[in-house]
């Protein structure tokens, strides 16, 4: 692709992105691409005006090195092809048929693969929590995205659950590096951007993260990691946030309860079959109940404090920052057809609604504050609202309010553009997702195609690429959006119509201020 024909795009595309996510791109301009990477050549496709690269091995096979730090592939002089995704991490997840603990790679989509290009980079980290998910998701397909705005997109898979949170360094020091492993994978791809994503066309010192649910959490934690310190230079955390990591007491309960489980010790783990280490992810939690939680461990090696407490990391701070939430987070993962709702009414609302609101509050005075200041709501509605601001936004609070007071560069999101494919939805968590990407029509996507979803994407991919390039969210295709500031709290409203209002959730903001949160898996 000419220069002159990316100009031609940029310009057509900014004003018109969320187009461009459902139609098909124009016929691939150059033949398939070889690059010279660290690792060796690497040859890619030619697809539809983009050249993309599935597969690129960025840490050598874990299977080789459980629960310890990754080590960095050993380069080949023949050329590697890069067509196909790689597997997935193992996981109690059906949805990804292709797992293996080989699973250090990423993909790239840029509009050229060739040095000089000095475009933004757009490194994506998948949701799950930290115990499944995978970049394979066709929600996570950069090709809009890269097309749209001339940007280099990145999406990266790595270590989970046990094979990449399980914290043994207490009972087995061979093993001083388990509780961190997920995010050192992590800081291995960064290097690897950086060291290589010049010959793709980006820029190594404009790579900005973003990422979903347990995605925006490893963000908000590579932000206070020593070994990821200058690695990127923006962060977008999309209803993910890592106030606190996991104590190391408390992670090392977790870990007995896991090895009671497998029935193992610690020495043992390393020669066990990848089938009984997860199906030993089933022990219950001795903290929360439930399955057995994994996370990042405050380890004082790879971790050292918390991300988000007492204050905002001062590592952090020099990271400009977007923070985003859905309206309806919990709509996503509490079934409006659900046990859990099932003839739900004002009678049993306080109780049905208590364990989902993961702060020791009294709910019976939630449920009459909600009646009080909403009298037209059903019980469902105020669960839904309750749950979503007691459990969901109260994290982003914390960290929001934490950046405005050491008075950094930073910026708030809510997604109010509601579904119109599954309306009992609402705006519900993951919603951002197609939203940021242009994927409105990929399996999973709550958006629908229609006009309004186009307008809310464009807003979307738009903000999210000129925060990109510049670290600053405001430019063409989005509304002016000012620095989230205390006291005002101005958050942009991302709808078919998005504007920027202060302190849209005052009210449940203030409700919930009431009580300590406690970060889950803490």
């Amino acid at each position: 692709m000419s220069g002159a024909d990316l100009a031609v795009t940029r310009r057509t595309l900014l004003a018109g992105a969320a187009a461009t996510a459902l139609t098909p791109l124009r016929a691939a301009a150059t033949a398939a691409p070889v690059v010279v990477t660290t690792l060796g050549p690497i040859r890619g496709s030619a697809e539809g005006g983009l050249h993309v690269f599935r597969g690129i091995r960025y840490g050598q096979d874990t299977r080789q090195r459980r629960f310890q730090a990754p080590l960095a592939p050993r380069p080949s002089r023949d050329p590697l092809d890069a067509f196909a995704f790689a597997p997935s991490c193992p996981q109690k997840n059906d949805r990804y048929k292709a797992t293996s603990e080989d699973c250090l790679f990423l993909n790239i989509w840029t509009p050229e693969a060739r040095p000089g290009g000095r475009r933004p980079v757009m490194l994506y980290i998948h949701g799950g929590a930290y115990s499944t998910g995978s970049v394979v998701d066709p929600l996570n397909d950069g090709r809009h995205l890269a097309a749209a705005h001339d940007v280099v997109v990145v999406t990266v898979n790595h270590r989970l659950n046990a094979l990449g949170y399980l914290y043994l360094a207490r009972l087995d020091p061979r093993f001083a590096d388990s509780g961190n492993a997920g995010q050192l994978d992590l800081v291995l791809a960064l290097k690897w951007v950086r060291d290589n994503i010049a010959a793709f066309g980006g820029d190594p010192n404009r790579v900005m993260l973003f990422g979903q649910s347990g995605g925006g959490a490893k963000i908000a934690t590579l932000m206070g990691m020593p070994a990821a310190k200058s690695l990127f230079h923006r962060a977008t955390t999309m209803s993910g946030q890592q106030v606190t990591a996991s104590g190391p007491v408390n992670a090392t309960a977790r870990a007995s309860a896991y090895l009671a489980a497998a029935k193992a010790a610690p020495a043992e783990l390393p020669a066990l079959p990848i089938e009984r280490l997860i199906d030993a992810l089933g022990a219950v939690d001795p903290i929360l109940g439930g399955g057995v939680y994994m996370g990042p461990v405050l380890d004082m090696k790879w971790l050292v404090r918390h991300p988000f407490w007492p204050d905002s990391n001062p590592q952090s701070n020099a990271i400009p920052m977007l923070l985003g939430n859905t309206h309806d987070e919990t709509r996503a993962f509490i079934d409006p057809d659900g046990p859990k709702l099932a003839g739900i009414g004002w009678d049993n609302l306080a109780e049905r609604m208590a364990p989902e609101l993961k702060v020791d509050i009294l709910p019976e005075w939630v449920v009459d504050q909600y009646r009080r200041q909403f009298p037209s709501y059903s019980p469902e509605q105020i669960f839904y609202a309750a749950t979503t601001a007691g459990r969901s936004w109260r994290g982003q609070v914390i960290e929001a309010d934490a950046r405005a007071a050491a008075r950094t560069a930073t910026w708030v999101y809510q997604v109010d553009f509601r579904s119109p494919t599954q309306k009992n939805r609402g705006a519900p968590h993951t919603m951002d997702i197609a939203l940021s990407f242009g994927t409105l029509d990929a399996e999973g996507s709550f958006t629908g195609t229609g006009p309004e979803a186009r307008k809310a994407s464009a807003t979307v991919m738009a903000a999210f690429a000129n925060f990109a390039r510049t670290g600053n969210p405001n430019g063409a295709g989005v509304p002016t959006w000012p620095v989230y500031a205390l006291p005002d709290r101005t958050t942009m409203l991302f709808d078919s119509a998005s504007r920027a209002v202060p302190d849209p959730r005052r009210w449940e903001r203030e409700l919930f201020a009431r009580v300590p949160y406690i970060q889950p898996g803490s």
